[in-house]
């Protein structure tokens, strides 16, 4: 599976911006997205057992195809634990379990079908209706060591970076999400760190992908100041929410939410730990993409079931992840 480039923007995103919109989804014969408007109804229903199932077993592409959705979920973040663990935990629900690598390329494979599925489930929650959406960037380190570096094969997408919040540099990509109060990631990317800073890459995903059904406020931080950037959403229908920087001059009255801006904080606090993003162990660019979107599905397959089951917390996987 070769991820497509997003370049509707500017050349230089053609190699650093990694996305997948549902009109080159359709062009895969992909079971998810390459239907006809009479099989729309039986679509959504495999896509509703693809989010059940993929909360307790797998995603049920074929008998022989590997567990992905739950490995987040199980507490064992890298496939090797997991396929050793899994012929004790789930080997009675098929007939044959792959090796390491037959699993990588099954993942692989599989990224279009997890993509469509996590934008189906971010679009069911009763969250999705709602005029707000939050916003933020985080670096999706890829490698540390020179010689890793130097060999790897993520070098079309990752490069080194700074994070600001933790005043460190990174080898890495950056990855960039909008989500629902609730947490549901409606829209996400990765791009190269130093061919495309946090607010190109945000408004290139506003262009490039629905992130509400209509226009929408948009709460974000202090680094998506800018007039070209607050211009360019405000096109599109969106304001964007921020705190005052220093060099500016502060309101009369406080406008910002600083609570609800933590929620997002919490989000990717989840993807990295709880569903192990921060030790996604790729090695290649769609390696990378498939695993990022493993744990997104995994996250909206949670709120969604949640959602059903009526949990008070919406976002928690404490019922998943053990």
């Amino acid at each position: 599976m070769t991820v497509p480039a997003g370049s509707s923007s500017s050349s230089s995103c053609s190699a650093s911006f990694w996305w997948r919109s549902a009109a080159d989804c359709a062009r895969e014969p992909n079971p998810l997205c390459a239907v006809s408007d009479s099989g729309s109804r039986a679509a959504a229903d495999w896509i509703r057992a693809v989010a059940s199932l993929s909360i307790s077993v797998c995603l049920p592409m074929a008998s022989t195809y590997p567990p992905t959705s739950p490995l987040p979920l199980s507490g064992l973040s890298c496939p090797p634990p997991w396929i050793r663990a899994a012929p004790t935990r789930i080997g009675h629900l098929f007939p044959r379990l792959p090796g390491q690598s037959e699993y990588n390329r099954h993942l692989r494979d599989l990224a279009p079908a997890l993509l469509t599925a996590a934008m189906w489930l971010a679009r069911a929650v009763p969250t999705w209706w709602e005029n707000l959406r939050l916003m933020d960037g985080t670096p999706v380190r890829c490698g540390a060591p020179k010689v890793t570096v130097d060999r790897s094969m993520l070098g079309e997408i990752a490069g080194y970076g700074r994070d600001v919040s933790h005043h460190a540099f990174y080898w890495g990509a950056k990855l960039m999400l909008i989500t629902t109060t609730d947490g549901a990631v409606c829209a996400f990317s990765l791009a190269h760190p130093k061919e495309l800073d946090e607010r190109q890459q945000a408004l290139h995903l506003l262009h490039v992908q629905d992130c509400a059904p209509g226009p929408a406020p948009i709460v974000c931080d202090k680094g998506f100041a800018g007039v070209g950037i607050e211009n360019a959403a405000a096109d599109l229908g969106h304001v964007l929410i921020r705190p005052v920087r220093q060099d500016e001059p502060a309101p009369g009255v406080e406008v910002f939410p600083s609570w609800l801006r933590q929620r997002i904080e919490a989000v990717i606090w989840t993807l990295k730990n709880q569903l192990g993003l921060e030790r996604h162990a790729a090695r290649t660019t769609e390696g990378l993409w498939a695993r990022v979107c493993q744990r997104i599905v995994a996250l909206n397959a949670v709120i969604w079931h949640n959602w059903l089951i009526g949990a008070p917390v919406k976002r928690s996987l404490i019922a998943y992840d053990h």
